[in-house]
């Protein structure tokens, strides 16, 4: 077990011994070594204490913590850092030059639409019924693609960029998906329909990973370059999820497809949906099966990045 799901009222979870102990009312319900675990979600009211919290941040165990009601990331318990200041020092003078953050924001975003076009070439293999719509989303995906990679943008253009290949792409994305699931574009906060409700959700968990693999690294997980940095957000973790949310959208398409997930795993409330308890089970188990590569990917990306950092330094 590497990523431990925690979605039931008033659990309380102690660390006795290196172990960490479930209960409800008082009940003893599972017993789980912290050498087994490497990360934690949390949803909603869930009791312990600070012993148990730093039990779980020096044996390197990360917590994300999500509201109950609107599944939002809330706050994250990080471990201690591992590496030396010097990578965070590389990180800031690449992220005050324009050039450099430059760069690395052309980076993100190329692999982001390169994810997103391969999606699509492979649902038009799949359903050739839509080859109008799918191939009108490809050819622009492409076309952005060649304009990132041949022109010399800034980041505020990129990101302009990155909003119309976005349009694009949602709505070539759209007619695979059931069309009495509701969904007619990306819209968030409150997402207006189940589709919406699912990518929100795994999108908030994918941005986690990106928070703790970047700490791992020894970087400042506020501190990126394709989003600005802005209160309450790290901006290098949105930086780094951008490549991975394509291999998200593609288990999503295929979960309602094959109707894994259906409206009846959904409930309306606060003006938009969301995934109810039993919806919620199902999606975390799919969830996995992006995550786990996702986490392999986040540490090579990572590793490519503090290689050019150390290069930026010397220059």
């Amino acid at each position: 077990m590497n990523t431990l799901y925690i979605d039931r009222k008033h659990t309380h979870l102690k660390v006795v011994s290196n172990t960490l102990e479930l209960r409800e009312k008082e009940q003893l319900r599972q017993r789980i070594p912290l050498n087994l675990l490497r990360h934690m979600v949390i949803i909603g009211h869930v009791e312990t204490d600070t012993g148990s919290l730093g039990a779980l941040a020096a044996a390197q165990v990360s917590v994300a913590l999500l509201s109950g009601r609107q599944h939002r990331h809330r706050a994250m318990l990080l471990g201690p850092l591992r590496h030396p200041a010097t990578r965070r020092l590389a990180q800031y003078r690449a992220c005050i030059r324009a050039d450099l953050c430059a760069v690395l924001a052309r980076a993100m975003l190329l692999r982001k639409l390169a994810g997103q076009q391969r999606l699509l070439q492979q649902a038009l293999r799949l359903r050739p019924d839509q080859r109008y719509a799918l191939r009108k989303g490809i050819d622009s995906l492409r076309g952005i693609r060649r304009r990132l990679a041949d022109e010399e943008l800034s980041v505020a253009e990129m990101r302009g960029l990155e909003g119309a290949a976005a349009a694009g792409y949602f709505q070539a994305w759209k007619v695979l998906l059931p069309p009495d699931l509701g969904f007619s574009a990306r819209r968030r906060r409150p997402p207006p329909d189940p589709v919406n409700a699912a990518l929100s959700l795994g999108y908030t968990l994918l941005y986690g990973e990106a928070v703790k693999a970047a700490h791992g690294a020894g970087l400042d997980p506020a501190l990126g370059c394709l989003h600005e940095p802005m209160h309450g957000r790290d901006s290098l973790a949105a930086d780094l999820m951008e490549p991975l949310r394509p291999r998200l959208d593609a288990r999503v398409w295929r979960m309602f497809a094959e109707r894994r997930l259906s409206g009846a795993d959904f409930h309306a409330r606060d003006g938009g949906y969301w995934l109810n308890k039993k919806g919620r089970a199902l999606f975390f188990a799919e969830y996995e099966t992006v995550a786990r590569p996702a986490r392999r990917w986040l540490r090579l990306m990572l590793h490519a990045l503090l290689k050019q950092l150390e290069q930026y330094a010397d220059e």
